[in-house]
């Protein structure tokens, strides 16, 4: 949009602000449309695993099934509302972060200042800048001379010079040095302007909409799960088709082929998976939530977790934001009083400005005197002026100078050329450095700005930096450890950049300029991104960060893109995962981020990825626990059909249910809070292609635990009817003389296989260590999980109405007895399978 400045030096009247209003439309960025929560709804309903479960109660109805039918279906809502409730408060947990941009603006209008809501600012409205505002709309500077803080929109540290007088020959609107950017701050100094672009029209609303046009894919865990998912449905749909045939050969009617189809789908599908992986990553979620993380998607903290690579910011990510003098040389009394002398600032606390830190630096140096007996003392101010490249005031006590040493030192006497070199190296190290000079102040009369500036006595250089925090070098240590890289993609000049990433401990060796970046081919920028070390970017653009991030994409990488400025937003967007800064980030940021942090702390981000980690190897831990009860409920049904019907079902689909959402589900969602292994930052990332379900697991839940417990199982299956009096093919339904046996023996089926569930939630515990190396009772939720599975099997088997309903009864002690063992049958297995491993690895000892 391109507007003519119409405005008067006393501004639009009211009415005509009123009219452009309605014209353009409020001062306010246009809000990425959210996802409806009826398409999130019916997303639940239609997953994979869903998908099984409306086959397995459509075939329960064709059969005359009605009440598995209704079970099943209670099951599916019960999982889908549950998923979508978790995902629904992630989303909205970081609404209550607050909003980027000014609430208030102050204008001229019918010829008076005013005060007005920023989002009533019109095109041709004049704006008054002062220090310390937040800029509430592109403007350009008509009058008065203003530093304003860029980085939210270009990453640079330094605040840059605006000046009304200077001509605008820029081709980039954001070098203009006559124009002032919405969301920028004002840092010194006070200006008036004339708005050109406001809401969608601003630098803000084009990189914001940049951010909303880029693309967000599926998470490496949504991606794993969706494609479980299928494996599972394609297992379950192909035992049917192979196995229904079977049955039906072997003699069993339409009615019992059907059951048996429905058995095979019920069996195979864990039901229980989809919320115990929601739940986990909820439990996740609160817990980055106390380390000051807010997860606006349940599945990034999974993301965050399999990272290989960090592309962070600079400026208020690896830094403070807030400017500091690093260097004095030489430093001394003198030089910190001459600071105070000829400074603006009253509160060591205030803005990330130069004069706030000059200020600090005084006072740590043992400046006490006061600053409104400073300001009475002064006689005369002349201000920074860009022209000039430094400013002077004149006090009671002498002139006090400081600026660009190579103006400043110029218009000194004596000997400067230690002081230059001084300069010289400081700015090399990229700190923005100015020089500071005095003189005795000669009769009464107050000099004038060319007089008091010139005969000047330099007493020293000082160097100023946005320092890093103090906490992010051990936060590098700790990712470079986790076999993680971090490189530096920032707006600011590379110096500064780069002496950042020395003092945080990267390896950033060297340094490369956004515009060199986005003239490499692509082929290019993939070898320079595969090569040793780290890098600084320097001088990116919004569209150098998403090139990078596509590159590093493509190389397979897990990207987390840390920032907190709009210019970082649709690279944010396009990274695996997002991290925004909560305190000090933008809107704009925060909306594109997966990730945001409350105290904008790069330690932060090594605390989630090993809570990830954590997280992930937890998640494998259920699911291993979860898979290894397919193979005791899926072989009963598959035996029932090979027989013909000979040998009775010795497992029902119902009780099937009872243990996939009953005794399961508990000691699987304790898993999900098993502590961190030894040794989990340590470990090089897994890589990208890497699922959940390895061959390993596979083996450990079907080749292992889930034989022994089919075997264990059947084994109380059997005994129970041989014990009874039942030979093959002697009837057992209702009304049979046998049909109480076959209800013990069906319920030691279900007994039987619940207790090697507790022996199959130990082994899970560990990948590889003994349960010994860990400790028994280390998992304190686990126990309580494992004493409420045991307490509602012996409600299913001993309460007459729930035995009515999932076809149980009552077992003899005996019976009790006999299926003691089997939790440390499972877990004995798998336990002489791990130290086999350990021993094969040469690692027998007592981890």
């Amino acid at each position: 949009m391109t507007v003519t400045v119409s405005s008067t030096p006393a501004g639009l009247s009211t009415r005509e602000a009123q009219r452009r209003l309605q014209q353009y439309g409020p001062n306010a960025l246009p809000q990425r449309s959210t996802r409806r929560w009826w398409r999130e709804l019916v997303k639940q309903f239609t997953h994979p695993l869903a998908l099984l479960l409306w086959m397995a109660a459509a075939l329960s109805a064709v059969s005359g099934s009605t009440e598995l039918g209704i079970a099943i279906l209670v099951v599916i809502v019960l999982n889908a509302l549950l998923a979508f409730v978790q995902e629904q408060q992630a989303e909205h947990a970081v609404e209550a972060l607050g909003r980027y941009l000014p609430q208030h603006a102050w204008v001229l209008r019918d010829g008076h200042r005013q005060q007005v809501p920023a989002t009533d600012l019109v095109p041709d409205d004049v704006l008054l800048v002062e220090e310390g505002d937040r800029v509430s709309a592109d403007a350009r500077l008509v009058e008065g001379v203003v530093e304003v803080d860029n980085s939210a929109l270009t990453g640079e540290s330094a605040p840059v010079v605006r000046d009304a007088s200077l001509d605008d020959d820029r081709e980039n609107p954001l070098d203009s040095p006559t124009r002032v950017f919405s969301g920028t701050v004002c840092t010194e100094g006070s200006a008036k302007a004339v708005v050109v672009g406001t809401g969608a029209h601003t630098e803000l609303g084009r990189i914001a909409a940049l951010s909303q046009r880029v693309h967000v894919d599926q998470s490496p865990l949504e991606r794993q799960v969706r494609r479980v998912a299928w494996l599972i449905a394609l297992v379950a749909v192909g035992a049917g088709v192979v196995f229904l045939p079977l049955g039906l050969v072997a003699g069993l009617s339409l009615a019992a082929a059907l059951l048996f189809a429905i058995g095979l789908l019920v069996a195979n599908v864990p039901e229980g998976l989809l919320p115990t992986i929601t739940l986990a990553l909820a439990v996740g979620v609160r817990s980055m939530a106390r380390r000051g993380a807010v997860v606006k998607r349940l599945s990034a903290v999974e993301t965050l977790g399999s990272t290989t690579v960090i592309c962070t910011d600079k400026t208020g990510t690896l830094t403070a934001n807030k400017m500091r003098v690093v260097e004095a040389w030489p430093a001394s009394p003198e030089l910190a009083d001459a600071l105070f002398r000829c400074g603006t600032a009253d509160d060591t606390t205030g803005d990330p400005t130069t004069e706030v830190a000059l200020l600090r630096y005084a006072r740590e140096a043992g400046v006490t005197a006061d600053v409104g007996d400073r300001e009475r003392e002064r006689l005369a101010l002349n201000r920074f002026d860009p022209r000039r490249k430094m400013m002077s005031t004149v006090d009671a006590n002498g002139i006090h100078v400081k600026g660009a040493p190579e103006t400043v030192l110029a218009r000194c006497v004596g000997d400067v050329s230690k002081l230059r070199r001084d300069a010289e190296e400081l700015e090399s190290r990229g700190l923005r450095v100015l020089a500071v000079a005095t003189k005795p102040l000669s009769g009464q009369d107050v000099p004038t700005q060319q007089d008091a500036e010139s005969g000047l006595t330099a007493i020293g250089v000082v160097g100023l930096l946005d320092p890093p925090r103090p906490e992010v070098a051990a936060a590098v240590r700790a990712v470079h450890t986790a076999g993680i890289k971090v490189h530096v993609v920032t707006g600011d000049n590379g110096h500064t950049a780069a002496e950042i990433a020395r003092q945080v401990g990267l390896d950033a060796d060297r340094v490369i300029e956004g515009a060199v970046v986005d003239r490499m081919p692509e082929d290019e920028l993939d070898r320079l991104l595969a090569g040793e070390g780290e890098i600084v970017f320097a001088r990116s653009t919004p569209e150098t960060k998403l090139r990078i991030a596509d590159a590093l994409r493509h190389k397979g990488e897990v990207v987390a893109m840390t920032g907190d400025g709009v210019n970082d937003a649709p690279a944010l967007r396009r990274a695996d995962i997002g991290v925004a800064m909560g305190a000090a980030g933008t809107d704009v940021a925060r909306e594109a981020a997966t990730l945001v942090l409350t105290d904008d702390n790069f330690a932060t981000i090594a605390a989630g990825i090993e809570e990830g980690r954590r997280v992930f190897d937890n998640v494998r831990k259920f699911i291993l626990y979860i898979f290894a009860h397919a193979i005791p409920e899926v072989v009963p049904f598959l035996l029932f059909a090979l027989a013909g019907g000979a040998i009775p079902l010795p497992l029902t689909v119902l009780q099937i249910l009872a243990i996939d959402l009953g005794t399961e589900t508990l000691p699987a969602l304790a898993l999900g809070r098993e502590p961190a292994e030894p040794g989990l930052m340590q470990r090089d990332p897994r890589k990208r292609g890497e699922g959940v379900i390895t061959k390993r697991l596979l083996w450990r839940a079907w080749g292992v635990m889930g034989s022994v417990s089919a075997v264990l199982a059947l084994l109380a299956f059997f005994t129970v009817l041989l014990v009874g009096g039942w030979h093959l093919g002697d009837p057992v339904g209702l009304g049979a003389p046998l049909h109480h046996v076959y209800l013990q023996a069906t319920t030691a089926t279900f007994v039987g296989v619940v207790a090697c569930q507790v022996g199959t939630a130990f082994a899970a515990r560990t990948e590889r260590a003994s349960l010994r190396a860990i400790g028994l009772t280390t998992n304190r939720l686990l126990l309580a999980g494992i004493a409420f599975e045991l307490a509602f099997t012996g409600a299913l088997v001993y309460v007459p109405l729930l035995q009515d309903v999932f076809g149980t009864a009552a077992l003899p002690p005996w019976v009790v007895l006999m299926l003691l063992p089997f939790p440390i049958a499972v877990w004995g297995v798998d336990e002489l399978d791990r130290w086999r491993r350990r021993r094969r690895s040469g690692q027998v000892r007592t981890t």
